[in-house]
Parts: structure tokens; sequence; C-alpha cells
């Protein structure tokens, strides 16, 4: 591996995609104009390398893919002699937050057979894993997936957590579509010129192997030792086999959850095809319209101050070599001489014209497309008026953003119980915790929406009208959150309080022959009712 070509070449048309979308979502205008530069090595570089570039390149004259993607609108150079005028609307980040909110606003809730096991990941998650895994949502949304891993340090802390991985700083490797193993690099120290330290960090069934190698920005370079640099010197006090750590578990310590799959782009591209795809592909060019937009709405505002253009005879001279102004604020001014058939004003008011409205509507219009091909509804960005609305009218105007949601959540719900599963290992393994039973746990989501109280109360009485729901249906109707265990005190307890409704609430036909309280016709014993009424009672 030493002077190997790093980070390696096939990965390179992967990290470049990539840093496009992480310009997007980082919103800097210096980002920006970097990958729409016209280079086509946009990003091979990590995130903390420096990149130098002039300002103006040749690749904005050329034509083909290269000069199409510098002819965008944050590709073209700024015209000499101009400051860059360009304003960025940071729609992509939106995008990114609603879809980490829409995840992980809300808690989680994990479930076991274990009640001790349910009870130790509930800790973990309110150690800050909640924030770990909206962080992990954000970066996802971004750059179309990301790795979480498990970590343990006895000097930091007394258990294990959740760390986020960079998914531009990864090398995996998957088998029919499953992660087998994953390596991490970090850049430790860099020079500037020629020296760059780097720390490898591969994830294993059972071992993580960390290592440090001495290279270039472009070639891996030499194995160093781990002990030789601060960063990696921890390690060297606990590998073994060289450079490995046994976990003492037989899971992976790692996992990737993919943002929305398939991935278009890398479909046949092997390094990609398992990758997932960010929520601004396909609308790269949309965004760089609204930021034309916004630029060109500003350049209005900016054009239209009002100016006046004075004849020189109305200035007031401050003396020779002074200067002279005009004096708005004078009521009076002096006459001058002046040909009044020239047809020429002393005062000229120059103002142009805002176009607001055209302005807006095509934002508007930009937006609400962008959205929409993210895979989101208007409504959670705000770009419907607000008004007084039920549960159930929100949760329609947020349809496609609750659908979204709900795909996303079959790519979490799998990885997230394996690392669960994975910290649950490693305190019983590497912190000796006892009373614990390692397994994946169940996951549940809060719902997106809380039903109207109203709504779910005149819903339980015309299903108890029709004699359609049991008891403790109607406890879970109106207490979705609750376990079952919770569900059937409940149930228990309105049972000791008073009969069940159903008991007390007459049906249709009561009290006459042939009705049965089930609503079942039952035959009528004509003998019977005869020997049942008084004597000389009338006939019909």
């Amino acid at each position: 591996m030493a002077n190997d070509v790093w980070p390696p070449p096939e990965l390179a048309p992967i990290h470049d995609r990539m840093a496009v979308w992480s310009a997007w979502w980082t919103g800097e205008p210096d980002e920006l104009e970097y990958v729409y530069g016209g280079d086509g090595v946009a990003a091979v570089r990590p995130p903390n390398w420096p990149r130098r570039r002039p300002l103006n390149r040749p690749s904005q004259y050329r034509g083909g893919i290269v000069g199409a993607l510098a002819r965008m609108f944050w590709g073209r150079p700024t015209p000499e002699g101009e400051l860059r005028s360009k304003i960025h609307m940071p729609i992509a980040s939106d995008i990114s937050v609603v879809s980490a909110n829409l995840l992980f606003a809300d808690p989680l809730t994990f479930k076991t057979p274990h009640k001790a096991t349910t009870d130790r990941l509930q800790e973990l998650q309110d150690d800050g894993m909640q924030a770990t895994l909206r962080e992990a949502a954000e970066t996802a949304s971004a750059l179309g997936g990301v790795y979480l891993r498990t970590s343990w340090d006895k000097d930091i802390a007394d258990r294990p957590w959740l760390s986020v991985v960079q998914p531009d700083c990864a090398i995996p490797t998957f088998r029919y579509g499953r992660l087998r193993e994953v390596m991490f690099w970090t850049v430790i120290e860099d020079d500037g010129q020629q020296t760059v330290v780097r720390h490898l960090e591969t994830h294993k069934p059972g071992v993580i192997r960390h290592q440090v190698f001495v290279g270039t920005p472009t070639s891996l370079g030499q194995l160093a030792p781990l002990g030789d640099f601060e960063d990696t010197e921890p390690f060297a006090r606990i590998v073994e086999n060289g450079d490995e750590i046994p976990t003492g578990i037989d899971l992976l310590t790692a996992g990737y959850i993919p943002n929305i799959r398939p991935n278009r782009i890398w479909r046949n591209l092997p390094e990609g095809v398992n990758l997932g795809r960010s929520d601004y592909q396909g609308v790269e060019a949309f965004m760089d319209s609204l930021d034309e937009t916004w630029t060109s709405w500003m350049r209005d505002i900016r054009l239209g101050k009002a100016r006046i253009l004075a004849d020189r005879a109305m200035l007031e001279s401050e003396g020779r070599g002074q200067g002279a102004y005009l004096d708005l604020d004078r009521e009076v001014f002096t006459p001058v001489e002046i040909n009044p058939m020239s047809g020429q004003s002393l005062i000229n008011e120059i103002q142009f014209s805002i176009r607001v409205q055209e302005h807006q509507d095509t934002t508007q219009a930009l937006l609400e497309t962008i959205v929409r091909s993210s895979g989101y509804s208007a409504q959670s960005f705000g770009l419907v008026a607000d008004t007084a609305l039920t549960a159930t009218e929100v949760q329609a105007r947020k349809e496609q953003s609750f659908q979204t949601k709900a795909h996303k959540i079959n790519y979490v719900r799998p990885v997230l119980a394996h690392m669960n599963h994975a910290l649950l290992a490693i305190e019983e393994a590497a912190f000796e915790r006892r009373g614990l039973r390692p397994q994946p746990p169940d996951i549940e989501w809060a719902p997106g929406i809380t039903p109207d109280p109203a709504d779910t109360a005149q819903t339980v009485s015309l299903l108890v009208s029709a004699r359609a729901v049991s008891l403790q249906t109607r406890v879970e109707m109106v207490h979705p959150d609750w376990d079952e265990p919770r569900v059937l005190q409940e149930v228990e307890r309105i049972k000791a309080e008073e009969p069940s409704p159903l008991d007390q609430i007459p049906a249709a036909g009561a009290g006459r022959p042939g009705f049965s309280p089930l609503g079942e016709a039952r035959p009528i014993n004509r003998d019977s009712e005869r020997a049942a009424e008084p004597a000389g009672s009338p006939r019909t």
C-alpha cells in the first residue's frame, strides 16, 4: 500500500460528486465557485486540505461537460475590476435540516424482551445518542449517506457511544449490498507543502486496525509507528498483533446508513452502487438558478437607488482645488444663465424600477420545484400560507414529506438496530457490565403529527356506538404511545370504575319482541306471551 495514489483513483468520481453536494450544503460561495470552476478535480482531497486557484479559469470558456459546468451561474467568472456580487440562498441546508428533524426531532423508542436491556438502551439514548443521530441524518441528506461508528475510551467515559464519520473519508467494502468492512481515514498532520500524515482505521468483525502513513498530498506514503504521533499514541498502548485491537465481539463496529437508494448516477459503478443518493441529486441546476434569481433581485435593488444628475453650474464650490457639492436641502437655488430653448433641465433624476413581483414569482416557482423534486412537501418549508388547520389537514399537506420519512426509516432502522446491538455487546465485553442481553432492539418512531384529541374522541365514540371496538382497542387508540402492559392496566382501572359503555347504550329496537342486544333475531314464544297477559286483556 506504500506510495499508492491516495485517495484511490476509482473513488474520484464519487468524491467529486460529493464535493458538489458538500458545497451546496455548506453554502460557502468560495466552495461553490471552486467545484463549478471546471477542473474536474473538485474534492478528491478531504475538507481540511488547502485549495488554491485563480479567480477566473480558462475552463469557463471551453466546450463539453467541463465548459457546461463552468458556465453555470456559480461557474461564471467575475468580470475584471468588479467585486463578486453573487448571493447564495441556503435552500440545500434547509432541506437537510428538515430531513434530520423529520427523522430524529423526537426521541426514539427502543424495545427488547428484557427490561434491563431496554432501560440501558434508553440511558444510552439520553447520553447524547439522539443528537448524534440527528447530526448523522443531516449529513446523509446532503452527501447521500453517513457512517456510524461504535467508540469507547475508558479515560473519557464509562460507556461506549456512537460517533459520526463523514462518507467522503471512508472506503467501504460491501458484499451483496451489506457492509462487511470499512476503512476510515483522517489527515492528522499537513505541513502545507509535501508532507501529509494519515491515520487509517479499518473496522472488521471482531477487530479494529489502526495504521499511520506518512506521504504526500497525492500518495499514501510509508507506514510509521502509531506512537510517533499524538493523535494515535493512545492506540499504540493497546494494539495487539502489530496494529490490531480486538473488540471482543463478533459484530462489525461500524455501519453505513444510505440516505435513499438507488443512486441513479452510480448504478453501474461498482464502488458506488451500494451508496445512497443525496437529496440534492438532480436539483443542482435549479438551486443554481435560484441563486441567480436572488442575485438579480439584489442587483435591481442596488441599481434602483435614486441618483441625481445636476448641471455643473448648480454645484456649490468649496474653493479652488477643494471640489464642489449639490445642496439638496436648499429650498431656493441661485438662478444661472442657461439657454431656455435648449430644453435641458438643470437637475435630472434617475431611478430604475425594481422588478419585485417578477423575481418573487420566479423564486417561489424554483423553491417549490426544488422542494418537490427533493421529496418533500411545500408545507414543511413554510411555502404555503399559514392557516388554522386540523391534524388531518396538516397530515394531508405534508404527505410527501412523511412518505420520504417512511422511506428513509426503512434504511435507518436495521443499521441503527445493529449499532445498538454492538453498543450493548461492547459494554458487556469491554466494560464488563453484567445483567444485559445484547440483541438488536425493535425501534419505533414517534408519529409526525399528533391527532386532535377531539377528533380521536369522536372516532372512538362512533366505533363504540357501532359496537365495533373493544375496550382495550379504545385505550390503544387514545394512547398510541403506550406499551401493552400500561394499556392493560388502564383497561382494568376503567372496568373497576364503571361498567363498560357498551352495556349502557340502548340499541335501536330494544324492548321489542324478537330483539337481541347483539342484534340477532330470536324466536318468539307466543304461548308464553299469552300466559303472561292478564285475564280479559284485548287481543288484536
